[in-house]
């Protein structure tokens, strides 16, 4: 098939239509997943020949290699787009241990046949500037290219850097589990400064790019880079890195994990506020995913009660989306967690519940795996905890949440010592984190528990005053303060608490923070009979 040309395919009562992208059944459009119609298109448009695992690595994941949970969910969605099943195999043919096959022979129109465009990206044309209109983006996972950075000065003998930028990048987003990330054999072919990037996303497939430049002045280096949401060619975000010359390999991966990071943050951003502009009943299940997360880093019950629910449609949609299952399982955290429902040991069932699930479709989830952590963390057994939270960080070192979470662990199950390290990687790497006052709130809980009263109060403080602070932060800022003797500043604190949970009580607080060391516990008890909590 050429990339380029409408074509589409007929067999039985259903049509595939590779330019408008549809799937329809006796003429009416049938909703699919964007990889589950690449999956079709790539199955129908190679009749009866063998479409080996390793071949739908490389069309469909671009490269990367997923579980048989993952490529066995999308053939069944696949099958029961066009009214397969597999254990009938009309159409779809399990070759066992090999691949899938395509059974029988379809028809094939080509409406309206352009120029032609090889399909193998080595031998594709430049995309030069376009007057054409940006192409509707589609709904699926978040897909992204980064392009080779321009090398902006004269030594060509150190002109290679560039490339070596932009491919430790790559390397690194790959570690962005829910991120599709073009292969550097694809992106690498568009050089050309004056591309056309809405065409570059077209041809690639991918909504987002990453592009940027490396130069050298003298005895410095500067590399900047830009993301851009390729549709529209909207500049998300953009920084500039600086170091000396003979840092520049050591710069490279420094600024590859900061970079990563900020991705990290700013495309599911990206995609929950593309996503607010899809009515609720038209979401896909990954348009509802980040609709859902951005409900879900509100931090208040009615926002979290909003969040379960897109993430339950976002299960409805497709059962095997592993991490639309880990976030059911966050929100059912906090509920538990904070209080949102009356009914605790549900909450903590169901976050398990939705943990695992999670895990099963896709082990090596950084998500599912954080929100198994956290479900031990629920049930008061902080030790088993750990391997999960050690387990997230070797799939992503650059995931801040992982690292968050073993630091405030380590506050409450041990004494501490490695908080500030966690904490402060983890502000690092996501300076501009949704969970930010937690990650200063544990900060002032490690002073707290090494007795520094006066610097639990500074930390806790910053947290308290930070976007999106629940109830328990407003606790720790009381708490500490008591502690240090200012009672005034604690009382403000302890009528924040009560403002906005008037039924608060011990026993919430350590039940989201079940202290092992007795002292420090009877420490804190104290402190809140005080407060009148």
């Amino acid at each position: 098939m050429r990339e380029g040309d409408r074509m589409i395919f007929r067999f039985d009562d259903i049509e595939l239509d590779t330019d408008r992208y549809e799937l329809r059944c006796g003429g009416v459009v049938r909703p699919v997943e964007p990889q589950v119609f690449a999956l079709l298109e790539l199955l129908v448009a190679n009749p009866d020949r063998l479409i080996t695992k390793d071949e739908l690595n490389e069309r469909i994941w671009n490269g990367r290699v997923v579980s048989e949970a993952v490529v066995n969910s999308r053939i069944r969605s696949a099958r029961q787009a066009i009214g397969d099943d597999g254990k009938a195999q009309r159409r779809i043919r399990t070759v066992h241990r090999r691949g899938f096959r395509f059974l029988g022979t379809p028809a094939v129109e080509h409406p309206n046949v352009v120029q032609a465009v090889v399909c193998d990206p080595a031998e594709a044309p430049h995309p030069r500037a376009s007057t054409a209109a940006p192409p509707t983006e589609s709904g699926g996972p978040p897909s992204i290219a980064v392009l080779p950075f321009q090398w902006l000065s004269g030594d060509g003998v150190r002109a290679t850097l560039a490339d070596a930028v932009a491919h430790e990048l790559i390397v690194e987003l790959s570690r962005l589990h829910w991120l599709i990330v073009i292969a550097r054999g694809s992106s690498f072919q568009f050089r050309d400064p004056g591309v056309d990037l809405t065409a570059v996303g077209e041809r690639l497939g991918a909504r987002y790019l990453l592009t940027g430049t490396v130069a050298v002045d003298g005895k410095r280096s500067a590399v900047t880079v830009e993301l851009v949401r390729a549709a529209d060619q909207h500049l998300l975000w953009a920084d500039r890195f600086e170091g000396p010359v003979e840092d520049l390999l050591g710069l490279r991966s420094t600024m590859a994990r900061d970079i990563v990071s900020t991705i990290d943050y700013r495309i599911p951003v990206a995609e929950a506020t593309r996503a607010v502009t899809v009515p609720t009943e038209s979401l896909d299940a990954w348009a509802a995913y980040h609709r859902g997360l951005w409900h879900m880093y509100r931090f208040s019950a009615h926002d979290n009660t909003q969040a379960q629910q897109l993430f339950e449609r976002a299960v409805a949609v497709d059962p095997h989306f592993a991490r639309a299952h880990a976030a059911l399982s966050f929100t059912h955290f906090q509920n538990a967690f904070v209080g949102y429902r009356k009914d605790t040991a549900a909450e903590r069932r169901l976050a398990r519940q939705f943990a695992e699930k999670g895990l099963a479709l896709d082990p090596l989830d950084p998500f599912s795996n954080l929100c198994m952590g956290r479900a031990d963390w629920l049930d008061g057994d902080m030790e088993r905890a750990f391997p999960w939270y050690d387990r997230c960080i070797e799939l992503n070192p650059n995931y801040a949440l992982a690292h968050y979470n073993r630091a405030l662990a380590d506050v409450i199950a041990r004494s501490g010592e490695q908080c500030d390290a966690g904490v402060d990687k983890a502000m690092s790497l996501s300076p501009i984190d949704p969970l930010r006052y937690a990650h200063l709130a544990t900060r002032g809980f490690a002073c707290l528990v090494q007795g520094d009263y006066a610097a639990a109060c500074d930390w806790a403080e910053r947290g308290a005053r930070a976007p999106n602070a629940h109830v328990h932060i407003f606790v720790i800022a009381a708490l500490v303060n008591e502690l240090a003797g200012n009672h005034s500043a604690a009382e403000v604190w302890a009528t924040e608490v009560r403002k906005r949970m008037s039924t608060y009580r011990q026993d919430l607080f350590f039940k989201a923070f079940p202290f092992r060391d007795t002292g420090t516990r009877d420490t804190i008890c104290r402190a809140l009979d005080r407060l009148g909590i």
